[in-house]
């Protein structure tokens, strides 16, 4: 397969206090050209660290890649001078970003800002940029482009704002592009319009795409891959549809678990992992999960498993094979397709 990003042994941290402390701790993984692979896990995991750092804007805000490299199209995006990343952001990669409400600029048309973006990457003149800009607006599914062009952020609806914040992103049609949860504080039908507009335009394109969520429905909807992170270290990278029918590691199968089921009973208390997501500066000893995991044992506590492949998947976890004869994670399992709102149903 031809491969447009490969991340080994990443290492991104931030200036405290007492020192660097790390964010993302020895990530390493690839990219397909023309797949979707989705980084999973709750907010303080270092997803959105690893995407910023991929953009190098980590160095914007106190951060430091320590270690590791970034190969897009096989040049170390950690090597490149500021200067050559400000070409390569936006032109060849492409970032849509958490929040558009703030990642617009307020006193700037739309118009303005698409625009902006497609005369910094091309040598045209305005009116053809406003041209592409039209076309851009008509492209994400907005309706009288000429209108919306001349209209302010804060004059739009939160799933019009991410449609415009994707049409900015596009504008140099990238070959990657970075959702860092492209679908929070949307509705469900918005957000399963975002999620078909991306599936689509990866489609016509054959544009890779990188999308960072805590929601493993959505990840379930739009992964050829799915990469599970905790803690700033990765716990399980594995096909979508493996996944689900039989997680490797415990903080996948909590993940899973925590997912309300179409046919669950009413009144029953939602799953949940017990605990909460460590600090970058006390993270334990040993696995990282280890104090939240019921399945940890001693040498959990006190040594970091490797991240080892299992077949075609990679795990870290040094229980897998007793995990794997135990009955809550190794019995039948219905698997089945996706229902309708992208969640398999798995049948613990």
């Amino acid at each position: 397969m031809d491969k447009i990003l490969e991340i080994d042994n990443l290492v991104t941290a931030y200036q405290g206090k007492e020192g660097f402390v790390k964010a993302v701790d020895g990530v390493s993984f690839d990219l397909n050209r023309g797949d979707t692979i989705c980084i999973v896990g709750e907010s303080g995991s270092g997803k959105s660290v690893t995407a910023m750092s991929i953009m190098r804007l980590v160095e914007f805000e106190n951060g430091k890649i320590r270690e590791g490299t970034i190969k897009f199209n096989g040049e170390d995006l950690a090597k490149k001078s500021n200067e050559e990343m400000r070409k390569i952001r936006g032109s060849r990669i492409s970032m849509i970003f958490q929040e558009p409400l703030t990642a617009l600029n307020p006193v700037f048309t739309v118009g303005k800002q698409i625009t902006e973006a497609i005369l910094f990457h091309y040598p045209i003149g305005k009116k053809e940029a406003w041209r592409r800009a039209e076309e851009m607006i008509r492209l994400v599914g907005l309706s009288d482009p000429k209108a919306r062009l001349k209209q302010y952020p804060h004059e739009l609806s939160g799933g019009m704002r991410q449609r415009v914040m994707i049409a900015i992103a596009l504008a140099s049609e990238p070959e990657l592009l970075i959702a860092d949860e492209p679908t929070t504080a949307l509705d469900v039908t918005i957000e399963a319009q975002i999620l078909e507009l991306l599936r689509s335009l990866r489609r016509e394109r054959n544009m890779s795409i990188m999308l960072i969520t805590h929601d493993i429905g959505v990840a379930a909807e739009m992964a050829d891959r799915i990469i599970i992170m905790y803690a700033g270290k990765i716990m399980e990278i594995s096909d979508t549809q493996d996944l689900f029918d039989q997680p490797l590691h415990p903080y996948s199968k909590g993940l899973l678990d925590s997912v309300p089921r179409m046919d669950g009973e009413r009144g029953v208390p939602l799953n949940s992992i017990e605990g909460s997501i460590p600090r970058l500066n006390e993270v334990p000893d040993g696995c990282r999960f280890s104090p939240r995991c019921p399945f940890a044992t001693e040498k959990c506590h006190e040594e970091m498993p490797p991240l080892e492949f299992r077949g075609t998947r990679q795990v870290a976890c040094w229980h897998v094979d007793q995990l794997l004869e135990n009955d809550s994670l190794s019995n039948d399992r219905k698997g089945g397709e996706f229902i309708e709102s992208g969640i398999k149903e798995p049948s613990y």
